[in-house]
């Protein structure tokens, strides 16, 4: 019996690429996570927030939430930088050459200011004056806050003072002075629950003014004549 030759097998379907670690599912747990602690760290404060209950409110599981943060204490410093970095992006702080200074020294303080007063912040703010709080806790809000704010807005004003815009001998300081300006009195009353919510209108006046003086002080000025 002759053997006949057998016909060619079809040629195989290309083998799938090798599932890989699910970056845009990760991406997505991480940002659920994220959002479910700055609600948990709002309402119930870092101690009362629990890794169980950020799990469940992210709909994930605790260890998945271990996974992306390591720890309650790097979680709540993300969650710090993720509000920070929302309300207040790094493109506000890049000096526009286009944009006057006045204009973008306004869009800066309105967007800090907004931060400031948002219950998220109040709610932060009041945890870490808590007697007891932990040090940790308040340096990683404190990194992760207002350190990165200032020296965000300090690279700004040395990029306007190159351009002979201000004469700012020393930025941190001068940044520092900027955010203090802005708090003022209304901030301490606001997380003191003593008083109320300023109108638009008020809050315009207030950093008006606030810009108005910083100017004053550091506003580049024409040099004497000879």
């Amino acid at each position: 019996m002759s053997l006949k030759t057998a016909s060619p097998l079809p040629p195989a379907p290309p083998a799938k690429a090798a599932a890989g670690p699910g970056r845009p599912k990760d991406l997505a747990k991480r940002a659920a996570i994220l959002d479910a602690a700055k609600r948990m760290f709002t309402q119930h404060g870092f101690e009362g927030a629990s890794m169980d209950q950020i799990a469940a409110e992210a709909g994930v599981s605790k260890l998945t939430v271990y996974s992306h943060f390591g720890d309650k204490e790097a979680l709540f410093g993300e969650a710090v930088r993720a509000v920070c970095a929302t309300l207040m992006p790094d493109d506000l702080f890049v000096a526009d050459t286009a944009a006057p200074l006045r204009s973008q020294l306004t869009d800066i303080a309105q967007a800090f200011f907004t931060m400031i007063t948002s219950d998220e912040a109040l709610a932060t703010h009041r945890m870490m004056m808590t007697p007891g709080s932990d040090q940790r806790v308040r340096q990683m809000f404190w990194q992760a806050g207002p350190e990165r704010t200032v020296h965000a807005f300090s690279s700004f004003l040395e990029a306007r003072a190159a351009r002979g815009e201000l004469d700012v001998p020393d930025v941190q300081r001068a940044a520092k002075q900027f955010f203090a300006l802005l708090k003022g009195e209304l901030h301490a009353r606001l997380a003191s629950g003593l008083c109320e919510r300023p109108t638009p209108a008020g809050v315009d006046a207030h950093i008006d003014a606030t810009v108005d003086m910083f100017l004053r002080a550091y506003a580049a000025r024409p040099a004497p004549n000879a």
